[in-house]
């Protein structure tokens, strides 16, 4: 157990240390200086106002919900609409059938009475 505590203790006194190190770059400072003082302003609005952030936290809660039921409500529409397809596409297929045969029957009338009309005019 003793190594055990001497290594977590080693590794945060080598991140301090390198944290240290690398504050030594001006520009680091000053990023870290802005980064410090923008969480520090963040964290002082939500400890003075809990009350707003948890209304927020409550309103997102609200439109994620509202949107799930959205979304769940769009893709029953569309399971409803492709199982209708799937009923008429055996229907559409039959009647497409039928035209065409009754469109080539006519046309094989047709044909029929064009080679009897001449006939009778060479008679």
């Amino acid at each position: 157990m003793t190594k055990k505590n001497q290594f977590w203790k080693g590794m945060l006194i080598g991140a301090i240390a390198g944290g240290a190190i690398s504050l030594l770059d001006k520009q680091t400072r000053q990023a870290m200086k802005e980064n410090v003082q923008k969480t520090s302003s963040k964290v002082s609005y939500v400890l003075c106002n809990p009350g707003k952030i948890t209304e927020k936290v409550k309103e997102t809660a609200a439109k994620i919900k509202t949107t799930a039921q959205q979304v769940t409500e769009d893709i029953s529409y569309i399971s409803n609409k492709v199982d209708e397809i799937r009923e008429l596409t055996p229907q559409v297929t039959d009647i497409l059938k039928e035209t065409k045969d009754a469109f080539s029957k006519s046309e094989e009338s047709q044909l029929l009475e064009d080679i009897l009309g001449e006939e009778e005019k060479i008679n």
